[in-house]
Parts: structure tokens; C-alpha cells; sequence
């Protein structure tokens, strides 16, 4: 079966995309799945609801699993992420939007915090984002 285009495309950049690339590309997509968890929310289908909250979940838990623990800051990070999911599963069970858009504007900030990580470790190869298994 023939993929389309997009999905090409897509595989494509996953495939070769660098470690710290993946990570900008997780937290684009729990952004993504927030907003589209909220319009589900607006339309009243619990299920898309549901379904987007848990990807944006996911997401969370593999960005706390992942954490390289040899950095200071992974502690911090941990906790974060483990606050995140917390208030993802009360926003599910609640339906919750402003909670939603709390989690979501948190992902931003560190998703903003990464590609500015990602700039400077570009301008100077020795400084590299925190390098762990797969993201922050």
C-alpha cells in the first residue's frame, strides 16, 4: 500500500531526525494533542478527549523516563513532568479546559526553553542541550 506524501515526509524526518530534534518534535506534538483535547472538550466527545489527553500523557512519561539523571537539573525536570501528568489525569477525569491550557502553556514554556537550548548548542558545538536517551 502506497503511503501519501505526508506521511513519507513525516517518517522520513523521524528517522533522521537528531536526539534533541525528536525531543523539539514530542513536545510540538503534546502541544498539538492539548489543543486538540481542548476543541474535543468544546465539542463535547469525551472519547477524542480522552484520546488526545492520554498521547499528551504519554508524551510526558516519556520525556520523565528518559531524563538523563546525571544532571542536576533532571531532578527538577522530574518533578515537572511528574506535576504535568498528574494534571493531565485530573483534567481527563474532570474535563477540565483551564487545567488543559495550564499543561499546555508549561509544555510550550519548555518546548520554547529546548529550541533556545538547541540555538545556543548550535553556536557553540561544545555546549549541547542536556543530553539524555531521548529528551529533556
Amino acid at each position: 500500500m502506497q503511503k501519501n506524501p505526508y506521511e513519507k515526509y513525516k517518517n522520513h524526518a523521524i528517522n533522521t531526525a537528531t536526539k534533541e530534534e525528536l525531543t523539539l518534535m514530542l513536545f510540538d506534538g503534546a502541544v498539538k494533542f492539548c489543543n486538540q483535547a481542548l476543541a474535543a472538550i468544546e465539542n463535547k466527545d469525551h472519547v477524542k478527549t480522552n484520546e488526545a489527553i492520554l498521547r499528551v500523557q504519554n508524551i510526558v512519561r516519556e520525556f520523565q523516563i528518559t531524563l538523563d539523571r546525571t544532571h542536576d537539573i533532571s531532578g527538577q525536570l522530574d518533578q515537572i513532568y511528574d506535576y504535568l501528568h498528574r494534571r493531565l489525569v485530573t483534567a481527563n477525569i474532570k474535563k477540565d479546559v483551564e487545567i488543559l491550557i495550564e499543561v499546555r502553556d508549561h509544555l510550550r514554556s519548555l518546548r520554547d526553553t529546548w529550541k533556545e537550548a538547541m540555538k545556543l548548542a548550535k553556536q557553540d558545538p561544545d555546549k549541547k542541550p542536556l543530553d539524555n536517551k531521548a529528551s529533556m
